[in-house]
């Protein structure tokens, strides 16, 4: 290449890497040497390509208008109250006021077990969600399961979404993993906040469902396992930011513990502190282990506050005895200890969403 021409050359590459066409051609207009009038057949094309880019990025990006508040409550690993915490820190923001949507993105379809409305007449078994995932059917969820909150139930029937979503994946993976999202952005600003419970194993649906939601809490317990599904959360989150890049993590919560475990405390804040990196994503609220409390409200279908006002209205013993009050069922004392838990859990997340909104709009 004569010496002249070199200069050329080499700006003609850098102002490539930076796409900076306009610079590039003009730096090399009336050049003669082979070197520069390829490039400048080439930067033509890259022009017209990133145009097409640029226009189709334009025209295909997904509108969260109205989806800001979309909750998702998330780990890899079963058993650690993802569903009890969809339910009930639900239904306390809709006692206080607040429109709420409960969105039940698991096969097993438990939700329905703790709202009471598994198996009966309004239970489909997730047919409408998974039909809504596939096909794009509008949502009609069940209204008013307790005042002011709604109710998309899950079931059995996701499998088969789960399946759909797959399938599509291969060809599309960006629409599959935004499936949700467009199944709730008709209906999201009717509500104040959605919550979404994840399945912990179904990648699809997983997925999914991060892809339509806004912020993620990871409930987890003390053990090994538990905050080993921390990393599987880390993984998914990873899948899905190229279609939602703003999602965000709102907080670790510990759950099924024992008030009185401080080591184990300690050593499980440690750790997820050390996965994070910091300690401000764990919840200062923990729930507490009580068996009693969670198997009757599941069986009776209530709601863990609910059940606590049963207890309170259940006669006491010595009426009983005394002949005043006739012996009800059975209640568990320790209801109003896990209740007191999922009242903080509550505030304290509307605390980090609030915080969290003011940072996003500063």
């Amino acid at each position: 290449m004569p010496p002249n021409d070199s200069k050329a050359f080499i700006d003609c590459n850098a102002s490539i890497a930076s796409k900076d066409f306009n610079t590039v051609k003009d730096s090399i207009e009336g050049k003669d040497c082979k070197d520069c009038k390829d490039f400048k057949n080439s930067i033509d094309s890259i022009d017209c390509i990133c145009t097409k880019v640029g226009n189709m990025t334009a025209t295909t990006a997904f509108d969260r208008t109205g989806m800001d508040r979309i909750c998702g409550f998330v780990n890899g690993k079963g058993g650690v109250l993802k569903t009890t915490l969809t339910a009930n820190v639900g239904a306390l923001l809709a006692v206080s006021g607040w429109k709420v949507l409960l969105v039940d993105m698991d096969p097993q379809g438990n939700l329905g077990l703790d709202l009471g409305y598994r198996h009966g007449t309004l239970d489909d078994d997730g047919s409408a969600l998974a039909q809504s995932l596939m096909f794009g059917t509008r949502l009609a969820p069940l209204k008013d399961i307790r005042p002011n909150l709604d109710v998309v139930p899950g079931g059995a029937e996701l499998d088969q979404a789960a399946a759909g979503l797959i399938a599509q994946s291969s060809k599309d993976g960006s629409k599959a993993k935004l499936a949700l999202a467009r199944s709730l952005a008709p209906i999201a600003a009717e509500y104040d906040i959605i919550f979404i419970d994840c399945p912990p194993g179904n990648e699809p649906l997983q997925v999914a469902a991060l892809g339509a939601a806004s912020y993620v809490v990871v409930p987890t317990k003390t053990d090994k396992a538990g905050r080993e599904g921390l990393i599987g959360v880390a993984k998914r989150l990873d899948t899905v930011i190229d279609v939602n890049p703003n999602l965000d993590l709102l907080g670790v919560i510990i759950t099924a513990t024992s008030s009185t475990a401080t080591n184990v405390h300690r050593t499980t804040r440690d750790a997820i502190a050390e996965t994070f990196g910091t300690d401000a994503v764990l919840f200062n609220g923990m729930v507490r282990h009580a068996e009693a409390p969670a198997q009757a409200a599941r069986d009776r279908g209530v709601l863990v506050h609910e059940l606590e006002e049963q207890v309170k209205a259940a006669p006491k013993w010595y009426e009983v005895l005394k002949g005043t009050a006739e012996a009800g069922q059975s209640q568990p004392r320790s209801a109003a200890n896990v209740a007191e838990d999922l009242y903080q859990i509550t505030n304290e997340l509307v605390v980090r969403l609030e915080a969290a909104e003011e940072r996003n709009a500063s």
